[in-house]
């Protein structure tokens, strides 16, 4: 069978159900102008505010008896969003429209989702090998683990806010794969064989996803300070949890992906022995992996002890997530070095 013609097939297909999806949400998040703060049933970190509620937020909080709860009702999850208004039910037919407009790119970036799946695999098959030898195919694999991520979180968590960058960053890295990264089905150079190359690059593969989600986070926790400071939180953003509530998501995010890059790190130094003869060669990617390690490690150590929260946090996390890509991409195709494996 012609895998590799398939698997182009399905990451070109990809990406355009990716670019739909996106203007899906755009078009949510457009609808929106018109409506008050979120009234639909998504579902928000049930852990996220509950660890930050203050003692008087926590005793006037009225708690039903058991007893007396409706047969087959639920316990609630805690919301991070504001509740519902009146203006929201002034316009029902605006409300479904933004609700139908997010249900579609959801579906829309599950379909872009399961084409990525079988282009990745479809290019295992017809390289007769892990699909991780160059920069085309760990970019389409990366791809997968962030929306990966972010639909996990869509069905735990519910949110939905994080589906119109995510689905540009999809539409990006995989059309970006299948028009500049491209390369043909060749073997792999004889470095990478060893099993700590699949162990270093599903571990980088996860702590990038990581990264990029508690990014983008970041992104839209300044777009949403800023509109608090100005008090003139409106149309989408009154749907978004509270900035206090996404700064500590994209933290939890962060916090999650630095130990794995840690790994990466430290397996990356274990495959380098197995391949070169040394741990550490201060080669451009392996310097550059150790910058956004420090990077990382930097905004965990302020958040920790100077209590760096909030704007400043923000910034540091999005520098972080711009230095994972040029370690990747940059580095990649602007500097020679024993990890240069683009092929383009």
């Amino acid at each position: 069978m012609r895998y590799e013609y398939y698997s182009n097939v399905a990451l070109v297909s990809s990406v355009v159900v990716y670019v739909l999806a996106m203007f899906a949400h755009a078009a949510e998040w457009a609808a929106a102008r018109r409506l008050g703060p979120a009234e639909e049933g998504e579902r928000e970190l049930a852990k996220v505010s509950t660890s930050e509620q203050t003692h008087s937020e926590a005793s006037s909080t009225r708690v039903e008896p058991l007893d007396n709860r409706p047969v087959g009702r639920r316990p609630e999850l805690v919301d991070g969003r504001d509740q519902p208004t009146s203006n929201a039910e002034n316009h029902p037919a605006t409300s479904r429209r933004v609700e139908q407009f997010g249900r579609m790119g959801v579906a829309l970036t599950v379909i872009g989702f399961l084409l990525s799946v079988a282009g990745v695999v479809l290019r295992g098959l017809a390289a007769h090998r892990a699909p991780w030898g160059n920069m085309f195919e760990f970019t389409i694999t990366a791809m997968v683990f962030i929306v990966g991520v972010y639909l996990i979180m869509v069905w735990r968590a519910g949110v939905r806010w994080l589906g119109l960058p995510v689905t540009l960053l999809a539409a990006v890295g995989n059309g970006l794969a299948v028009t500049v990264f491209y390369v043909a089905v060749a073997p792999l150079v004889p470095a990478l064989h060893s099993v700590w190359f699949l162990i270093h690059i599903v571990a980088a593969a996860i702590s990038g996803a990581a990264f990029n989600v508690g990014g983008v986070m970041s992104i839209l926790y300044l777009i949403k300070k800023r509109a608090e400071d100005r008090d003139d939180v409106a149309g989408y953003l009154e749907r978004l949890p509270s900035s206090r509530k996404i700064d500590l998501i994209a933290y939890r995010f962060l916090a999650f992906g630095f130990p794995l890059w840690t790994f990466t790190v430290v397996a990356g130094s274990i495959w380098a022995e197995y391949a070169w003869g040394r741990y550490w060669g201060w080669d451009p990617k392996e310097t550059w992996a150790l910058v956004t390690w420090v990077i990382y490690a930097g905004y965990l150590h302020a958040r920790a002890t100077a209590g760096w929260r909030g704007t400043k946090a923000a910034v540091i996390a999005i520098i972080g997530m711009a230095s994972f890509w040029f370690n990747f991409i940059g580095i990649n195709l602007l500097v020679s070095g024993l990890h240069s494996y683009a092929g383009i």
